[in-house]
């Protein structure tokens, strides 16, 4: 398979940032079939269509670090907020939206989304989720399965940190995450089976390829996934988060984590070998109790606090991000410890009044300030 992760790029570590963001109606906050009226070029880096015609894509433009990504984020979200405004829309960012039915979304008119409806009927038409996912850059195949084999590990801390869907269909579901079982009707989805090695993956890949199931590798929607067409790992765990700076701590940490194990490979080490059930095992807690609740420590069989396994990876990554000079951003990631995720967030909104407008206008508030008061 051809691919990108090349030595001699200098581009190792650089970062780019996706999030999936949802189109709302101003009075309402309903979701809105209105993506094609707001699709533009950006000088930040690019505007595109999703699945759904309420859901509305942008992608930063690889970046050496958060710094550079945060001007790029915002910068695109302030435009899609601006250009939203000109239709009497709203943009908003979560990993549901609170009250919407996925029976009144349009599918966008893309090859591509239409086959996707048809091979996979109401499994796809019912993922109406909203996802955040990173891109770093490895500049060696073999590095890049060694990373994404460990970022496995990771997975349930991300989730737990970045949960931000208690709500679906006007419900309370009683999960932090609820994104997760949504997006877990997919094929080829969750915690990744483990590669030996490039050659490995390349062969699981030609296998899928030639009996049909699948396209290409991009039709693999797993957690983690090497991506060699841009020479990156692609952590894909994350609900969509509402705060930018959220955002940006998340891929800070990330980012971090990429760097520890492409050392890792670099020095000869081997990874340990933890059981697949675990790891999932690991991404339900996370899932269901998000940062309250408790995970599995690998190495010890340990039940401990999920607040504290965050806290001892954030202390042992710092120097990492320090390194590459996103260190600062990790205060977002302070900030989710001390105050909540995003869920806990949105359930203190609903708790008060038990609107659920009130909720999706304090989304649409928190998502670009200063440009979509309610």
């Amino acid at each position: 398979m051809d691919h990108a992760f090349r030595r001699a790029n200098g581009s190792q570590y650089t970062i780019g940032l996706e999030e999936e963001l949802m189109i709302v109606d101003r009075e309402s906050y309903d979701l809105v079939n209105a993506i094609e009226s707001l699709l533009e070029d950006a000088a930040d880096g690019e505007i595109k269509p999703e699945l759904m015609e309420s859901v509305l894509e942008i992608a930063t433009k690889p970046c050496a670090n958060t710094r550079e990504a945060g001007v790029q984020l915002r910068a695109l979200r302030a435009q899609v907020a601006r250009t939203a405004a000109a239709h009497d829309l709203l943009i908003g960012s979560a990993g549901t939206h609170p009250f919407a039915m996925w029976e009144d979304q349009r599918i966008v008119a893309r090859p591509r989304y239409r086959d996707l409806i048809s091979a996979l009927r109401f499994v796809a038409r019912q993922e109406l989720i909203f996802g955040l996912h990173v891109h770093v850059a490895v500049d060696d195949p073999d590095k890049a399965i060694h990373v994404a084999n460990g970022m496995r590990v990771h997975v349930p801390v991300l989730q737990a940190l970045s949960c931000n869907s208690p709500f679906w269909r006007a419900d309370r579901s009683g999960l932090m995450s609820t994104r997760v079982p949504i997006f877990r009707a997919f094929p080829r989805v969750g915690i990744p089976p483990a590669y030996d090695d490039w050659d490995h993956y390349c062969r699981e890949i030609d296998f899928m390829v030639r009996s049909g199931v699948m396209e290409d590798y991009t039709y693999l929607w797993y957690d983690v996934r090497p991506h060699a067409r841009f020479g990156t790992v692609e952590i894909r765990a994350c609900d969509a988060q509402t705060r930018v700076e959220h955002t940006l701590a998340l891929a800070a940490l990330i980012q971090a984590m990429v760097k520890e194990l492409a050392e890792h490979h670099d020095a000869g080490k081997q990874l340990t070998p933890y059981p697949w059930q675990m790891l999932d095992e690991n991404k339900w807690l996370a899932s269901r109790h998000g940062l309250d609740g408790e995970l599995v420590d690998l190495p010890s069989s340990e039940r401990i606090p999920t607040k504290a396994l965050a806290r001892r990876l954030l202390d042992r990554l710092r120097e990492h991000a320090q390194d590459l000079g996103s260190a600062d951003d990790l205060e977002g990631i302070e900030d989710l410890l001390a105050r909540g995720n995003g869920a806990s967030r949105q359930v203190v909104v609903y708790e008060a009044n038990h609107d659920l407008r009130e909720v999706m206008a304090e989304i649409v508030d928190a998502t670009v300030p200063g440009l979509q008061a309610s």
